[in-house]
């Protein structure tokens, strides 16, 4: 996806109906979705590929342009039936005012003609991470997940939707509350919580479910029972991306050989870095340093 923002002035009502006027003053890209969870692992050292399908448009060409300037190496497809996924914000006061999202629901898989890129790129790398936004990439995942446990790659999920049931057999899923609420149905306490947590996990054969949970923190379900991990205290500017950021760390540190409880709280870390930041942003590792 392609996050672009408008940054304007407000001075004044339209007359010609009662909204503000924004004179916009400033422009600004920024690679969002599966492109900012990628620069997220980067920004933590890991040599990561982001293998993905774009429109034949120009937010496709400037999506391409601004991962080359990141450094985040890429396997990108282009397709024609496709219009790359754009999300305009307009900010005023350095509050956003409007968003406008620029989209399409493709009709069929589009990663499937990237299939024997995957094939490629998988010995190639220590840790898989899928990032799901319910765009219609992820729509028949199964196979690549099965294909990478098989290679003995750890696979990690950020899942969507109400049916998590071709996500089986990963690694690591990481829902935040109210996607785990669509899938389990809600609780009333932390013990609810674990029980359901837990049969979701046993359902779908994943080692770890790890729920991120907005300002209570995280938790993290596996074998061992229920670890938690609360907020960092710091004042929250904006949540944009953070669910990217605790994928994307996490799968760095992975690739490190940390353990994943460690890895996921240093994950949070990293999470509570990003929400103090205007708009998709990352964690550098001078950031984490900074924090211990």
């Amino acid at each position: 996806m392609l996050d672009r923002y408008w940054f304007g002035t407000v001075d004044r009502i339209s007359p010609e109906a009662p909204v503000p006027v924004v004179r916009v003053t400033n422009e600004e890209d920024r690679l969002g979705g599966a492109a900012n969870v990628a620069l997220n692992a980067k920004s933590l050292g890991a040599q990561c590929t982001l293998l993905t399908v774009v429109g034949e448009d120009a937010a496709g060409d400037r999506l391409c342009e601004l991962l080359a300037q990141h450094g985040v190496e890429t396997v990108v497809g282009r397709d024609s039936h496709l219009r790359t996924v754009m999300k305009l914000r307009v900010i005023g006061r350095s509050q956003q005012l409007l968003r406008m999202d620029f989209e399409n629901q493709p009709h069929h898989e589009v990663l499937e003609q990237m299939f024997a890129d995957y094939q490629r790129q998988l010995p190639l790398h220590d840790v898989v991470l899928m990032s799901d936004y319910g765009k219609g990439g992820l729509a028949h995942v199964g196979r690549m997940i099965e294909l990478a446990r098989t290679s003995r790659k750890p696979v990690l999920v950020d899942p969507k939707g109400s049916d998590f049931s071709r996500y089986a057999g990963a690694t690591v899923i990481t829902p935040n509350r109210s996607e785990l609420a669509q899938v389990v149905g809600s609780w009333h306490s932390e013990d609810e919580l674990q029980a359901k947590a837990q049969a979701l996990r046993q359902q779908l054969r994943v080692h770890t479910l790890l729920v991120t949970r907005s300002e209570e923190g995280i938790s993290v379900f596996d074998d061992e029972g229920h670890f938690r991990q609360a907020t960092q205290a710091r004042e929250v500017f904006d949540v944009t991306g953070a669910g990217d950021t605790v994928i994307g760390s996490l799968a760095a540190l992975l690739a490190c050989n940390m353990p994943l409880r460690d890895a996921a709280v240093w994950a949070n870390r990293a999470a509570g870095v990003v929400v103090s930041r205007f708009g998709t942003a990352v964690a550098s590792h001078a950031d984490l340093c900074a924090l211990t």
